[in-house]
């Protein structure tokens, strides 16, 4: 089971910087896979990357998500391509759709149609990173411009072919999508023992491309934590679920909900949105039962997370993407020292 991390987040304001950058070079000493780096309304994916790309050696760096609604699929072609070279080639280029409340509210572009958006963005981005000029008739996106004076380019930078394109996606249709144009897969709200329900569509997506899924990296989130004090752990996390079901996305569109309903989880998710809509978080969080954050999350005794570390890889996981835990560098280096030794430690 390899290992990555996860730096910034939806809110992240760069306050802390000087922290992040601790953590990653730590997670670099000890040998994790990767760095993905988000994006929402905070810090964009891509500056941090850049930095980091100086101050590491072996990590490779990648955006967790780009996008693409706020950036032209050529500016992200040449993007990838510019962190590339100056990391040495350590670049995974992660794009997503994002969700309509961002898409729309803070970039004023229309959600509609994300998946035929996506497929296209992808034909234009690999277009750009394998060195060919940008030429695309499209639903969506059509380069050049028609009827004006633009002209078919390539990027001046030195193509790479070989640069991974990593999808973050969760309904069925796009984690099809996945399997058949993806090189991995950065995943989320994941059951190990119902994880089908989404590596399914990815199987059938790598199927239509005349390949398996053991050709994609397949990756998913995992927040570790571990103590004698399970229900301790249950009650400490039950918010960040009722956040997850409730609060991400609207209450018509919340992919992360959806997830878990098709995990069997309905009505438990349903309950949950709908008093977090109504502004009763803690009873929202109250609704949570323990078995879906025991579930969901790799807490508990080490016994309990090695169990799950193990479940997660029998499902068919191939890397665990942690995020820090703990409020100062230090404490965030030594949990990511804790679950790399019990990650490493449980792993077949």
């Amino acid at each position: 089971m390899r290992i990555s991390v996860s730096i910034g987040s939806a809110y992240y304001d760069g306050s802390n910087w000087a922290d992040v950058v601790d953590y990653v070079k730590a997670a670099d000493r000890l040998g994790v896979d990767a760095a993905w780096s988000a994006e929402a309304w905070g810090m964009e994916a891509v500056s941090s990357l850049g930095y980091l790309a100086a101050v590491t050696e072996n990590i490779r760096l990648g955006s967790g998500i780009m996008q693409i609604s706020a950036r032209t699929p050529a500016m992200t072609a040449m993007t990838a391509l510019s962190l590339g070279q100056i990391s040495g080639d350590r670049f995974n280029l992660g794009l997503g759709v994002s969700g309509p409340q961002v898409v729309e509210g803070l970039h004023g572009e229309a959600f509609a149609h994300p998946l035929g958006r996506l497929r296209e963005y992808i034909d234009i981005v690999r277009l750009g990173i394998t060195g060919e000029r940008m030429v695309y008739d499209g639903k969506h996106y059509v380069l050049p411009r028609p009827g004006g004076e633009g002209k078919a380019l390539k990027s001046s930078i030195p193509p790479k072919p070989d640069m991974p394109i990593y999808l973050a996606t969760l309904g069925p249709k796009s984690l099809e999508l996945t399997g058949e144009l993806a090189d991995g897969w950065l995943g989320t709200s994941f059951i190990p023992e119902h994880g089908d329900v989404l590596l399914d569509p990815i199987r059938a997506g790598a199927a239509k491309a005349g390949r398996t899924i053991a050709d994609i990296d397949i990756q998913t989130n995992a927040q570790i934590a571990v103590s004698e004090d399970v229900d301790g752990l249950i009650a400490t996390y039950r918010p960040g679920m009722a956040f997850t079901l409730g609060g991400m996305g609207s209450a018509t569109t919340n992919f992360y909900n959806s997830a878990y309903s098709r995990a069997g989880y309905a009505d438990v998710c349903a309950e949950v949105q709908r008093l977090w809509v109504d502004g009763d978080k803690a009873g929202a969080a109250a609704a949570v039962p323990e078995e879906l954050v025991l579930a969901a999350y790799m807490i508990g005794t080490e016994d309990m997370v090695r169990d799950r570390v193990r479940a997660a890889e029998t499902a068919g996981i191939n890397c665990l993407r942690l995020g820090p835990q703990g409020k100062t560098a230090a404490e965030q280096i030594a949990n990511l020292e804790m679950a790399v030794d019990l990650i490493r430690s449980a792993s077949h």
